[in-house]
């Protein structure tokens, strides 16, 4: 799974253009405030947001094994951690989130486990779209809470009402892609085929696929899909998976708020997270910039925290979040293609 010149420039591109970013808003916010604050963080419980990051990469690698297992791709658990660290690695520097990352994450999975691509990127996108599930039902119970505890600000209002439009536009998108798949598949193919051929004709080492191996890749999507869906046992294992890691990413904001000495109520958390993560499929990687400004907006009206100490937060629940699970998963992905390549040889 090599990476070419011109995806290692588009990703030193990106993280420059993410950096601008996150610079321009710490200037705004203040970053002498934000230092200020961080000089007198808590460097144990900054320490146990870290660790409650690596649990979560855990409760959904176990959520990528259990999807694995219905399509009767086995793995260990180790393996499954270290190919959910590279999958998080790959969304973490492609622009568009989960989005951007996917092919790549794919493409890990069906090198690593022998399995066909399609089957791999059938297991990714499940997970993903799982993890969408306990994800706005957190933040449901968040955004409850604080509309019969507290008086919401306009902002909360702006959030809470782009997160019920969310929680009702995307069910219906997948409830209608899945049962017309098979005008979406006639969609791929004609859209996929010719956009092949122009590249092919312009760089010559690209291949476009045949109109039939194509559409046979596609049917064996929807397949492996339909095999997922149809396991409600393993599907239930899995959403449960899911939840526990969406609980323990709120667990890594409260505790980075804590560390900052706010003891803030956990629905803040959980109603947060879920809301500063649907900035990660701005074009920047991992959302870089987008998130931690997501973060700022909704921490200071949430909490009545002042903005160092949002942006603050924000810094400590990013680093353990987004550049830990960078580290973990590029150490992850090299290790993986390390041992891809060995097999390879040997056969």
């Amino acid at each position: 799974m090599g990476v070419d010149l011109g995806d290692a420039r588009s990703v030193a591109v990106g993280f420059a253009t993410g950096i601008v970013v996150l610079l321009a808003l710490y200037a705004f916010v203040g970053l002498d405030k934000v230092v200020a604050a961080l000089s007198r963080a808590d460097p144990v419980l900054i320490a146990a947001a870290c660790v409650a990051s690596v649990a979560w990469l855990f409760a959904w690698a176990m959520a990528l094994r259990t999807v694995l297992g219905v399509i009767a791709v086995k793995v260990s658990v180790l393996r499954a951690f270290m190919l959910f660290a590279g999958a998080t690695f790959a969304n973490n520097v492609t622009p568009f989130g989960q989005a951007g990352g996917e092919p790549f994450s794919a493409l890990l999975v069906s090198r690593t486990t022998g399995t066909e691509y399609e089957n791999g990127l059938a297991a990714v996108a499940s997970v993903d779209t799982l993890n969408f599930v306990p994800s706005i039902s957190f933040a449901l119970v968040g955004v409850g809470y604080y509309a019969t505890a507290f008086t919401v600000g306009d902002r909360v209002e702006v959030a809470a009402v782009s997160l019920a439009a969310l929680a009702l536009a995307v069910p219906v998108a997948v409830y209608l892609g899945w049962h017309n798949r098979n005008r979406v598949a006639d969609f791929a193919v004609a859209a996929i085929v010719p956009a092949a051929r122009t590249i092919g004709r312009v760089v010559p080492r690209v291949q476009p696929p045949a109109e039939a191996d194509l559409r046979h890749r596609i049917e064996g999507f929807f397949g492996a899909l339909e095999r997922v869906a149809g396991d409600r046992h393993q599907l239930a294992l899995a959403l449960s998976f899911s939840a526990l890691g969406w609980l323990l990413l709120a667990v890594s904001l409260w505790l980075s708020l804590l560390a900052l000495g706010h003891a803030v109520p956990f629905a803040a958390a959980l109603f947060i997270v879920p809301l500063g993560s649907v900035a990660s499929v701005t074009p920047l990687p991992g959302g870089l910039g987008g998130v931690e400004a997501a973060l700022v907006l909704l921490i200071v009206p949430v909490t009545g925290v002042d903005t160092g100490i949002a942006g603050a937060a924000a810094l400590i629940h990013r680093g353990a979040t987004y550049w830990l699970p960078i580290l973990l998963g590029g150490s992850a992905t090299a290790m993986l293609e390390a041992d891809n390549v060995v097999e390879s040889a040997s056969d």
